[in-house]
């Protein structure tokens, strides 16, 4: 996968959101127009090529002014994008920059 089939697949509108998470995602408050905003300006920053559900990646981007997501995907099929799931970065989780996950520290 990478960025530009992704945004290509937004323009389009081939991108459909995975079932068992469209409650997650309104729960979140995260509207798929905010998802494709994030996606359109966004980068990956983690690739699951071996993932079991097929590849897959994390994108970071932003949407309403500066509210930064993390957008899992993959395909649903070979010209659709499936959104997998969707969230803001925890920062007990995350580094400031948001694209690097913290480390536990070493016992």
């Amino acid at each position: 996968m990478d960025i530009e089939w992704i945004r290509e697949r937004v323009r389009a509108g081939h991108v459909v959101v995975s079932f068992t998470h469209t409650e997650k995602l309104r729960r979140r408050r995260i509207a798929l127009e905010t998802l494709q905003e994030a996606m359109q300006a966004g980068e990956i920053i983690e690739s699951y090529p071996h993932d079991p559900r097929g590849p897959s990646c994390l994108i970071l981007g932003y949407a309403e002014a500066g509210r930064p997501i993390h957008v899992v995907c993959g395909t649903a099929d070979p010209e659709t994008l499936l959104i997998i799931t969707a969230y803001e970065p925890d920062p007990v989780e995350w580094e400031p920059d948001r694209r690097t996950r913290k480390r536990e520290p070493s016992p």
